[in-house]
């Protein structure tokens, strides 16, 4: 039985599942089928069954298959004739054949058939198995060890398959019902054999059928036995299926869909067909839709030219004869429950090149647009006309709508179809459910199914034709549809999603242009999950920012939203859906689509990873507030480094600032993903955060706090325009323009709506917000007058309307009446302007701006070349229709025709055209380019000069060129350099000026210049020096740059002055280093003092010319002077203010920053009133640094600033936050501590606290009141509040606040009380209830404890307290009862246990016991492992810290060195070193200790042993040395010793002495013989000799004096008398020494005993010398 690739050299993981009836089965049937051929290409060959075998079968398991089985089988056994036989045997094996076929010719291998290989039906498929598309030479090649990875865990492996149930029975039926086919036939192959060896006679009939099935009987048991197990096999795998399937949670298995084999980009020819085929697993089966750019494809729109099929688990998409339209990204998306993956795959289709084939051309086929070849050659030119064209189109939200036009393309060829494509704003239109184009050879067209809002816009079509193109533009209108509520607000537009992961959805939207007559109170967010058509609302409370993150989705499930918006009428209609978005994190996405595609190898194997156990992940990383509002607070964070390969959730957590109380925000859920949306923050308030990672392991550390975050809408709502400028256009439409609002920021576009003068009723003019400064609107009634207004939008909301416009007569601009704005260009159409416009004059077509379509800022038409030429256009090529309507007519009719056609402006100068500029100059010159300079004309026209327009021309020989346009956008500086001209060529210019009412006359025409690179290369002088603030020692000095900057822009400025009368070579410089400002305040002034002032320009050339002077101007500070003066109001506003009492009825004031007018700044608001002005701070921030001036017009220079660094910045703010929010000061934070009962006291302590002071107590934002559980208290006069608790729960555990409420002041202080924190003052709460019970009765004032005595020994002490004399104490050591003793008295409290000399065995558990009549206490201490450890070290420190300083003492045998300590003990070693090394023990060097002496013994010292002996002893943890250097005179006189003592020693061992033998007294009768013997040595022999009563004793016959062999001396007498009696000496003698040994004779007679005992001599005594 063949196995996949990845299993042939790795066990089965699910062997068990094969049990061992199942292997004996599979072994019969795989020699039973190698003894009979299963098919070879097509053919088989089947043993059949009886018919009473397959009806069972067939009953078992389908009761289809059964009826065809029986029908089949009951034909073979009743035709008798081999012709009916062989004809049923002929219509089965051509099915069989049919069938092989079928599975051949889809590319099936053998193992795939329909037949399918009997080792993959009798094998359990493992989990998710899927048949293998695989070749078997592509399955070859394939790794050995390949294993496909679906996802990693720890989940028990489970038999069975993955598909339902019903799934599994239909494929065993259908394998049934074909085996059975098979089998049928090979029951007719032996029918017929058998019957055709008999005569087929009548009479023989019943007994040749009876041999027939006899036959087939015997033929087919073996193959019915196989069967019968093959049976039971699959009955147990469907019981097992079954069982498996009822105890699966599908949820556990449900997992995002994924590519297992990707589409392949394809380079095909044209008229080629393409298929990309894709493979996709997930649970439940994903549903795949393949798109092209973006666009589902309809396989019904496109008939026949797109086919889908699934089929075996594979996708394909085939693109029937590709052209060059089919070239495109297509994607294929698979979405289930889990979440959406898509794939992308590109087809290019490539065109022949070269020679077209005749049959080609003659077959009408569209041939490839690119060519521009003709049958008869190239064409030279293809003109592109548009008839019947779209015009201004309105539409209503809901209606369809369709723009066409037909186009005209000459020369006409019709094998060649031009390229036709939409745009919207600048932006291609792709199809789609909304928007379908469509061109039908002649006629283009696109039909909305569906208008919204969205699609409002201009709309442009753009017919390419080979190199050449043409397009037409005209606007469509989508207006609101009729609200279901009568003056409930319109729908908002375009609802995006900005962020996806996990936890939420940022969904933003744009407001509508129709709130329904009363203003919009906010927005309702609905959801929807893909797949279901059940809308939640996602928000309780309208929002009114246009941002919301959306909370409380199912990650990986797919979502659509909606807006609704709302006023105090009611709830509008819904906007259009979004487009769906996944609830995953952007990272993980972009991991499922980068995932790696794995060849589909017919089986899954789950593989395990084991995970890291234990580890606790690490802080997040770069935590920042990335959006902000007063509605909620977005932060992202990046995950940690350190996590483990588990999962990891985070908490996030707050601070309010100024507090160390951090709270948890997310204590139910934790977060999934890097990014957290936190809402119920108090608006006003300023927030830190932080953020923890968890996992299995424990809580991680937190992060970086962020920075300091103020609730509230950073976002500001943008000014109102300003300016608002109606013009002319046509009968029915009026072109507007405005002043952008300046410092918006996010700008979304602006609203522009209109009104019939005197009618009050205001109509939208568009419902799609435009971006730029005009717009035209459609629809206006002919002859009738209107105004206007506009206002701005962003996501924080709607500006305010600006100025209503002047009154404008709808009519076409003729004569005069129009500005140059509204003049078409190429590049630049006023929005919903109809426009034709060719593009012939490049091979690439013009890039399309959304700007530049909905002329956010127009450019102006170039000026006239010649007077009579004027209004007419050089570059831009308008068709025929819209030059006669908006062609500008001469100027000398313009100012006529304007005041004809407008109605009267009261007490207003009319606006005329500028007049002529002058005086034209060459400032500098290059060898391609050339800077001019003009002087500005003497009349603006009334009105301020918008820019101005330069023309050239070449002047060769004298004779000029024709004028061309140096510039297509108008310059606003009275100078230009114009590029790209000739090198030495002469050239004449002339500039016209421009204002709102039109171009001015050009400039008279300028002297020749030629173009040639010049040496002037510094910038020029500044200009218009001011001085202001002018004090007694300082003052402003302000200018403006040169017009003329040099050959490199200005780099900085450098001022100089002098005194008024001091010459010019007294000029001094103020700054040493260029400075960049247009400004300079200068210090060090002299008071009285008149100074005069100039500037100069620098750039990277150097120094230009200085300017004009400014001055002179006297130091001193005038009387009244004021200065601006900084406040911050009870509401916590900062404003700049300044009052001025010597101002004119004319005089204004003009506030500026850094010297530049901050007029209509979003970030500031200015109030004056009389005398007074006021510059109010809307949000005081980083970008509001700077200095801050008033000047007051129409005065002698008064003026006054005021400079706003950081440090005043925080200065401020600080201010402010405390106005506007005051709060009541503290001494003390909210703090907790446990009382000597065991009771919990909250307090805290305000500074101060009125008697109106109010404290809400709060646990877990929930209120407490004083009852049994909680007693509180309030000091207003020391500020103490406080709160008690007789004791903590479990259910205590949380946040306790303390909230403080004094007249408008308030306060809080938070506590947070969790976890460990919790845990631990919860025990330090039982611990001291139960001390306050113990301490009713004796106790331990202080616990049982050691401490080692100065000699050594150990105490055990302990002190106690509240004794009687009845209480009674009791030493334990390990439960034995120790004897004392002495009997404590407890004066002292303390009470002792003395341990002298410890040691090991006193090691153990010690326990003393006080008790009386009121209780009894205990304390207990245990003195083994390692707290005995300890003790011994400090032991033996302490025996270390006794030991003497280290002895040199001589010895006969060598010196020793030694000290004395209290006692030694094992545990306390001993190190010997000499000179810085140990020492290495030997028979002449060793240590010991002897008692309390530790010692080094050197025997035999020689003059290597001179040095430095260090003894240390070590305790266990550190080493106590003791030293002694023996060297120099101290081993002089040790070794000198050393030798007297061993030579001593050699003499006392050597020197002649008395071994013994002779008594001290010898008392003997008269006449006896005294015999005495003695033993002597000596080296050498001693000499010996006698004595008697000190005198020399000579041996003779009365006294025999022997000494023999040098060792035994006689001494004998033979008979004694009374004369024998004396004093005898021995007297032994060599050259080491002599001893002397006495002895006493006494001679005694017997009656004289008793009367001589008296009188005995003394006792003789031994003596040596």
């Amino acid at each position: 039985m063949s196995l996949p690739f990845y299993q042939r050299s790795h066990q089965h993981y699910d062997l068990g599942y094969r049990n061992k009836d199942l292997h004996t089965t599979m072994s019969h049937y795989q020699q039973e089928k190698k003894r009979s051929a299963v098919y070879t290409h097509g053919s088989t060959a089947y043993s059949s069954r009886s018919s009473a075998a397959h009806r069972q079968e067939s009953q078992a398991f389908s009761q289809a298959s059964a009826a065809s089985y029986q029908q089949q089988a009951s034909q073979a056994y009743s035709l008798g004739t081999s012709s009916s036989l062989h004809s049923q045997g002929s219509e089965v094996s051509r099915k069989t054949a049919s069938a092989y076929d079928y599975g051949y010719s889809h590319g099936l291998t053998d193992s795939s058939l329909l037949l399918e290989d009997y080792s993959s039906k009798l094998s359990p498929q493992t989990k998710r198995a899927k048949r293998s598309l695989l070749s078997g030479e592509e399955t070859r090649n394939l790794p050995g060890n390949y294993m496909v990875p679906l996802y990693s865990g720890r989940q028990v492996h489970m038999g069975g398959i993955r598909d339902s149930e019903e799934e599994r029975i239909k494929e065993a039926a259908a394998y049934i019902a074909q085996r059975t086919l098979l089998a049928s036939e090979e029951a007719i192959a032996a029918s017929k054999q058998t019957t055709a060896s008999k005569q087929a006679t009548a009479s023989k009939q019943t007994t040749s059928t009876f041999q027939q099935e006899e036959t087939f009987e015997k033929k087919s048991r073996n193959i019915a036995i196989r069967e019968k197990a093959e049976e039971l096999s699959l009955r147990k795998t469907l019981e097992e299926t079954q069982a498996y399937h009822g105890k699966l949670n599908e949820d556990h298995l449900l997992h995002a869909p994924e590519f297992i084999i990707k589409p392949r980009s394809h380079t095909v020819w044209e008229k080629e067909n393409v298929k990309l085929h894709c493979s996709v697993a997930g649970w439940p089966e994903p549903r795949l839709t393949w798109y092209k750019n973006q666009v589902p494809i309809n396989v019904h729109a496109n008939s026949g030219k797109y086919i889908i099929e699934s089929r075996y688990g594979m996708h394909t998409l085939e693109i029937s004869k590709c052209d060059f339209e089919d070239t495109a990204q297509y994607r294929a998306s698979a979405m289930n429950v889990q979440g959406e993956l898509s794939a992308y795959a590109s087809v290019v289709v490539k065109r022949y090149k070269g020679e077209l084939d005749d049959s080609v051309l003659r077959g009408g086929a569209s041939m490839p647009l690119s060519f521009a070849v003709t049958p008869y050659g190239y064409a030279s030119k293809f003109e592109i006309h548009f008839d019947d064209k779209f015009d201004v189109s309105f539409g209503r939200e809901g209606e369809t709508m369709s723009l066409g036009c037909r186009v005209v393309i000459t020369p006409e060829i019709k094998q060649f179809q031009p390229e036709v494509q939409w745009y919207r704003n600048g932006a291609p239109v792709s199809p789609s459910k909304w928007v379908q184009p469509h061109w039908s050879g002649d006629r283009a067209t696109l039909t909305f199914s569906h208008l919204n809002k969205e699609d409002e816009g201009l709309y442009t079509i753009r017919v390419r034709m080979g190199e050449y193109y043409e397009q037409y533009s005209a606007y469509v209108f989508v207006r609101d549809a009729d609200a279901e509520i009568e003056g409930a607000p319109a729908a908002p537009l375009d609802v995006v999603s900005l962020d996806a992961n996990k936890d939420y959805i940022i969904i933003s939207w744009k407001q509508p242009a129709v709130d329904g007559g009363s203003p919009i109170l906010g927005y309702f967010i609905d959801k929807c999950e893909v797949g279901t058509d059940t809308w939640s609302q996602c928000n309780d409370t309208p929002v009114k920012f246009a941002r919301f993150p959306v909370t409380g989705l199912i990650e990986g499930r797919s979502y659509i939203f909606r807006v609704r918006a709302v006023n105090k009428t009611g709830i509008g209609l819904p906007s259009r859906v979004s487009e769906p978005v996944a609830a995953l994190d952007p990272a993980e996405k972009a991991r499922l689509k980068s995932r790696p595609s794995a060849p589909w190898t017919g089986q899954i194997i789950v593989t395990e990873e084991e995970p890291t156990e234990g580890v606790i992940p690490g802080p997040p990383t770069d935590l920042s507030v990335t959006e902000a509002t007063r509605s909620y607070v977005v932060l992202s964070w990046k995950p940690p480094g350190q996590r483990g390969h588990e999962g990891i959730m985070y908490f996030v957590e707050k601070c309010d600032v100024g507090t160390e109380n951090w709270q948890r925000v997310n204590t139910e859920l934790p977060v999934k993903s890097p990014r957290f949306a936190l809402f119920d923050l108090v608006e006003g308030k300023s927030y830190r955060f932080r953020v923890r990672c968890s996992n299995s392991a424990g809580v991680g550390e937190p992060s970086e706090t962020t920075e300091v975050t103020v609730v509230g809408d950073k976002l500001d709502i943008p000014k109102a325009p300003g300016k608002i400028i109606p013009s002319r256009n046509t009968d029915t439409s009026v072109v507007v323009s405005w002043e952008e609002s300046k410092d918006a920021k996010e700008l979304v576009g602006y609203y522009i709506e209109c009104s019939v003068v005197g009618s009050g009723e205001w109509e939208p003019c568009n419902n799609n917000p435009v971006k730029g400064s005009r717009f035209t609107c459609h629809g206006l009634t002919t002859g009738q007058s209107y105004i206007f207004r506009v206002r701005a939008v962003n996501a924080a909301g709607l500006s305010e309307y600006s100025q209503d416009s002047e009154a404008i007569e709808v009519k076409a601009a003729i004569g005069g009446g129009v500005s140059p704005d509204v003049w078409p260009r190429l590049s630049d159409t006023p929005g919903g302007l109809t426009d034709s416009r060719g593009g012939m004059n490049g091979a690439s077509p013009p890039t399309f701006q959304k700007d530049a379509l909905l002329s956010s800022k127009p450019n102006k038409p170039s000026p006239p070349s010649s007077p009579s030429s004027r209004g007419q256009k050089e570059v831009s090529k308008v068709s025929e229709s819209v030059q006669e309507e908006l062609s500008p007519p001469s100027q000398e009719v313009a100012p006529q025709e304007q005041s004809k056609s407008e109605p009267p402006k009261k007490k207003k100068d009319p606006v005329a055209v500028p007049s002529p500029p002058y005086d034209i100059a060459c400032l500098e010159s290059f060898r391609d380019s050339m800077v001019l300079g003009w002087k500005q004309p003497d009349t603006t026209g009334g009105a301020e000069i918008t820019g101005y327009y330069v023309n050239y021309r070449e002047v060769v020989g004298g004779v000029p060129g024709k004028w061309r346009e140096a510039n297509i956008k108008a310059v606003s500086d009275a100078a230009y350099k114009i590029s790209n001209l000739k090198e030495n060529t002469v050239y004449q210019f002339q500039v016209s000026a421009m204002n709102i009412a039109g171009l001015g006359a050009p400039s008279a025409v300028s002297e020749c210049f030629k173009c040639e690179e010049w040496t002037i290369a510094v910038p020029g002088p500044p200009h218009s020096l001011k001085i202001s603030e002018v004090r007694k020692n300082s003052l402003v000095l302000q200018w403006k740059p040169p017009l003329y900057s040099g050959r490199t822009p200005v780099t900085g400025y450098f001022v100089d002055l002098k005194e008024a009368s001091a010459k010019d070579d007294q000029w001094r410089g103020l700054n040493e280093a260029a400075i960049a400002n247009k400004y300079l305040r200068v210090q060090g002034l002299k008071e009285g003092v008149s100074y005069v002032f100039r500037v100069r320009a620098i750039n990277q050339a150097g120094v230009g010319k200085p300017s004009d002077l400014a001055g002179p101007v006297v130091a001193e500070t005038r009387p009244g002077t004021k200065e601006v003066v900084v406040n911050v109001d009870d509401d916590g506003v900062i404003s700049l203010n300044f009052e001025c009492d010597q101002m004119t009825p004319k005089s204004e004031f003009v506030w500026s920053k850094d010297y530049v007018p901050t007029e209509d700044s979003p970030r500031l608001e200015v109030e004056s009133k009389g005398t007074k002005t006021k510059m109010t701070f809307k949000d005081l921030g980083a970008d509001d640094l700077g200095t801050y001036s008033c000047d007051v017009t129409d005065t002698d220079g008064i003026a006054s600033s005021y400079l706003i660094d950081e440090e005043e910045m925080k200065r401020l703010l600080a201010l402010s936050q405390e106005h506007k929010f005051p709060i009541v000061p503290t001494k003390s934070e909210l703090a907790v501590e446990i009382l000597e009962k065991g009771q919990v006291r909250f307090w805290m302590q305000a500074e101060k606290l009125s008697g109106n002071a109010k404290v809400n107590y709060i646990f877990n934002e929930k209120e407490i009141f004083e009852g049994p559980k909680y007693k509180m208290h309030i000091d207003r006069n020391t500020g103490i509040i406080e709160m008690f608790m007789e004791k903590l729960q479990d259910e205590d555990e949380g946040t306790y606040t303390f909230q403080i409420q004094d007249g408008k002041a308030t306060g809080h202080s938070t506590l947070v009380l969790i976890g460990d924190v919790y845990k631990k003052l919860q025990k330090e709460a039982e611990f001291q209830r139960q001390e306050w019970i113990r301490k009713q009765g004796p106790h331990f004032a202080e616990y049982l404890s050691w401490e080692v005595t100065g000699e050594c020994n150990v105490l055990l002490k302990c002190k106690v307290a509240n004794i009687t004399k009845d209480t009674h104490i009791v030493w334990y050591k390990d439960e034995r009862e120790i004897s004392v003793d002495e009997k404590h008295d407890f004066k002292d409290g303390i009470c002792t246990l003395l341990i002298t000399e410890f040691s090991k065995k006193d090691a153990g558990f010690y326990e003393v016991i006080l008790k009386d009549d009121r209780g009894k206490d205990k304390s207990r201490l245990k003195l083994v492992d390692e707290a005995f450890q300890d003790l011994m070290t400090e032991v033996c420190r302490k025996i270390a810290l006794s030991a003497t300083d280290l002895k040199i003492q001589s010895t006969a045998e060598g010196i020793r060195l030694y000290s004395f300590v209290c006692y030694y003990l094992d545990d306390l070693k001993v190190n010997w070193s000499h000179n810085g090394a140990g020492i290495k023990y030997t028979d002449r060097v060793k240590s010991g200790v002897t008692g309390e002496q530790i010692w080094l013994q050197i025997n035999e010292p020689t003059p290597n042993d001179k040095g430095k002996y260090v003894m240390e002893l070590f305790d266990g943890k550190t080493g106590h040395q003791k030293t002694v250097d023996l060297s120099g005179q101290a081993f002089d006189e040790a070794f000198a010793e050393f030798q007297r003592l061993k030579q001593a020693a050699i003499a006392e061992k050597n020197r002649a002495r008395v071994l013994g033998g002779l008594p001290d007294v010898v008392t003997i009768q008269e006449g006896k013989a005294l015999n005495l013997t003695c033993n002597v040595w000596g080296d050498p022999t001693p000499e010996v000799s006698w004595l008697k009563n000190e005198k020399p004793l000579t041996s003779d016959d009365h006294c025999s004096l022997r000494f023999e062999a040098g060792k035994t001396a006689f001494f004998t007498i033979s008979g004694v008398s009374t004369a024998d009696s004396g004093k005898y000496g021995l007297v032994v003698k060599n050259k080491y020494g002599s001893e002397t040994s006495d002895f006493t004779v006494s001679v005694f007679i017997p009656e004289e005993e008793a009367r001589k005992g008296a009188s005995e001599p003394p006792k003789g005594n031994q003596t040596s010398k």
